[in-house]
């Protein structure tokens, strides 16, 4: 069996990075972890090719080659999705597709020939055995949860690592908390689900044997969803593992805001090479993260809590929403100046959205609120349900915090807020010759052709007189800061805002 696992193009969005990942000679953040772990389940003996359409287009010479197409996708792929469906249909290219997008709204796509939902290590064996034999059906879906013993290392063989700015990597499954406008939950559960220590190790090891050296993301929901094992189990397989092998990666990972108040647990996340977490903030008003059910926000100063993280060797990158039904219309003022404050360089802001499968979706669904289907990027100034607030004062407050916060006056003054702060204790940035070729690259389109060349130099004679290691990160900050105008001045021209 010839196999082609397509990965679909995602659009212009926050975390793309795009722009920045030009200065890098970069073509995407992070390789398609779902589909090459899908891979590693496949049969041996099939033969398996792989487009990242984020990297490579999808040639005809590749459909013509493949037996079977393997999908997967987000939400927000779903314009490139439907398109590489019907070019497979054209094609005459049986598709067999999975993933959070095809999981939440597997009725969607009637022109998909199988459909295998949920999760793939326990769905996919059924579909697998019952295709040997001739009689495999049109949808496969089990609310199980899978052993993460049994998901296999991914098959790096199948990428070109130099494609990307970072490699990616999965130690658990499920949060313990329910916010409501998350579909983490229902697809994956409340009881996180992890892998042990060597098998952590073990993946890391394959990448290191595939060349790979920087940066590595691990996609938890929330890496401290489980403290007691990551603390006595995780970080230290990690610690040693880094060690021995002459600390050749730096990490980072989604967390909850609780991180603030374990010094043991920001210490053993540092020492095991954590340098970024990004943290779901959401919003300064108490009423808004009761609506939401952010339990780890309540009942805390929330900038103090930030600083504590960025003080123990972690930088924060952190999400917002507005939208909310307790949200007054100070809240656009009062985020813009929490952001500001807080020195949070990479700050999230989007719009209240309800996906499917979420609390949220049902409440409003049951409120007669509901105007659509999400687009899946939460960034794109669109709603798919009819806010409390006045909707032309949402958008123009949601406007006014993303020109205010990503000005270059204001953004580079919050780089040096946050680097005046951060004091960590490992490299931050690999010295690479990529990385140098990078810096020249910014200083040219930062430094000289771009709006923010006074703010660009200013932050980077800071950086030498000030903190001449952190100059590298705060290079990265300015090209980041870059992709995140860039990416609104999209977004807004396709408004027509």
């Amino acid at each position: 069996m010839r196999v082609l696992l397509v990965y679909p193009e995602y659009p212009e969005t926050f975390w793309n990075l795009k722009h920045a990942l030009r200065f890098l000679g970069k073509k995407a953040p992070y390789p398609p972890l779902g589909l090459l772990t899908v891979a590693a389940m496949l049969p041996a003996e099939w033969e398996l090719r792989l487009v990242d359409m984020n990297v490579e287009p999808l040639r005809d010479e590749a459909l013509a080659w493949a037996e079977l197409l393997c999908i997967s996708a987000m939400s927000v792929q779903s314009a490139s999705v439907r398109a590489v469906i019907a070019r497979a249909n054209a094609a005459g290219v049986p598709i067999l597709a999975g993933g959070p997008l095809f999981t939440t709204a597997p009725d969607d796509f009637p022109d998909v020939d199988y459909l295998v939902l949920n999760e793939a290590e326990v769905t996919l064996p059924r579909f697998l055995e019952e295709l040997q034999h001739g009689r495999a059906r049109h949808c496969y879906t089990d609310s199980a949860h899978a052993d993460l013993a049994a998901t296999p290392i991914p098959r790096w063989d199948l990428i070109r690592a130099r494609n990307y700015g970072a490699m990616s990597i999965q130690l658990s499954r499920g949060c313990p908390f329910d916010c409501e406008f998350c579909n983490i939950t229902s697809l994956y559960g409340r009881v996180p689900r992890l892998k042990d220590g060597a098998r952590v190790t073990a993946e890391l090891d394959a990448l290191y044997r595939a060349g790979w050296r920087g940066p590595v993301f691990f996609v938890d929901d929330n890496f401290i969803g489980n403290k007691r094992r990551v603390k006595t189990q995780i970080l230290p397989a990690i610690t040693d593992w880094m060690t021995a092998h002459r600390r050749p990666f730096v990490f980072n990972s989604q967390v909850s805001l609780n991180l603030a108040d374990d010094a043991e647990l920001m210490a053993l996340l540092t020492r095991a090479g954590f340098i970024t977490v990004f943290i779901g903030i959401e919003s300064p008003n108490d009423e808004s993260l009761a609506e939401c059910n952010k339990i780890p926000n309540a009942n805390r100063d929330l900038i103090t809590s930030v600083k504590t993280i960025q003080r123990a060797g972690l930088q924060v990158q952190a999400g917002f929403i507005v939208g909310f039904d307790s949200d007054p219309v100070s809240i656009f003022d009062r985020v813009a100046a929490f952001i500001q404050e807080s020195g949070i360089a990479t700050a999230m802001v989007g719009l209240l959205n309800a996906p499917r499968g979420t609390r949220l979706y049902q409440r409003l669904e049951a409120e007669g609120r509901l105007t659509g289907d999400m687009t899946g990027d939460n960034t794109d100034g669109s709603l798919n349900f009819t806010p409390a607030m006045n909707i032309d004062t949402l958008l123009q407050g949601y406007r006014r915090i993303i020109d205010s916060i990503y000005s270059p006056g204001n953004y580079y003054a919050r780089v040096l807020t946050f680097l005046r702060d951060f004091h960590p204790t490992v490299p931050v940035v690999r010295v690479t010759p990529v990385t140098l070729l990078a810096g020249l690259r910014c200083a040219w389109i930062l430094g000289l052709r771009e709006q923010e060349r006074r703010e660009y130099w200013r932050l980077v004679f800071w950086s030498l007189t000030h903190a001449p290691r952190l100059l590298p990160l705060a290079i990265e900050l300015a090209a980041y800061g870059f992709h995140f105008r860039k990416c609104f001045e999209c977004h807004w021209a396709e408004s027509g805002a």
